[in-house]
């Protein structure tokens, strides 16, 4: 059983962990249902779909890297706000991060509070930020917001954790490379797996 805070609690069998990579996981959830989207809004919107048709879970976890400026590297924040960060169609008179036509806002406000830990905006690309300057978001990421709002349509908690690996600058990259692998120690102890 996974307590996510005061109201919420979820046996480990109905619980789907969604990475983008395998090294995010690494040897701690081997033993837990868990889907690998690989990188990137498209590839973590159709892998989370198939798992989802293979057996509907009662709560989809997102665990993965992220880069921020806001946070210091080994935190972990929870996000419950996403923004499309490489959404852009101001020049026919869209908002920034709007998504044309979707009936979605600009913030998709979709996800579990976990007690005891910061809470963050997540702004979701298909790029590796480097020069993070948005106010609209604190955590950079290239999958949450498909993910998030894949369980919002379809009706399943969510709950997003990500582990600041870089600062979303110029070193970003570099300490990626060495940071990714941190995580997932990062999140058995925080979920009470190891």
């Amino acid at each position: 059983m996974i307590k996510i805070n005061q109201t919420e609690s979820f046996a480990d069998e109905d619980i789907l962990f969604c990475f983008a990579l395998e090294s995010e996981a690494a040897e701690v959830f081997k033993e837990n249902n868990v889907v690998f989207t690989g990188i990137g809004k498209v590839n973590a919107a159709y892998e989370l779909s198939k798992a989802i048709q293979n057996k509907r879970p009662s709560i989809i976890i997102n665990l993965g890297s992220a880069g921020s400026s806001n946070f210091q590297k080994g935190d972990v924040i929870c996000c419950t706000k996403f923004v499309q960060r490489d959404m852009d169609v101001r020049g026919l008179g869209f908002a920034l991060y709007e998504t044309p036509l979707s009936g979605l806002p600009t913030v998709l406000e979709y996800g579990l509070l976990m007690d005891n830990l910061q809470e963050g905006v997540c702004g979701t690309g298909d790029n590796f930020e480097m020069e993070h300057s948005s106010d609209a978001y604190n955590v950079v990421d290239m999958e949450a917001y498909a993910l998030a709002m894949i369980a919002m349509k379809e009706n399943i908690p969510f709950l997003c954790l990500k582990y600041i690996s870089d600062g979303a600058d110029d070193n970003a990259a570099e300490d990626w490379t060495i940071q990714v692998h941190k995580a997932a120690i990062a999140y058995g102890k925080i979920l009470g797996l190891i």
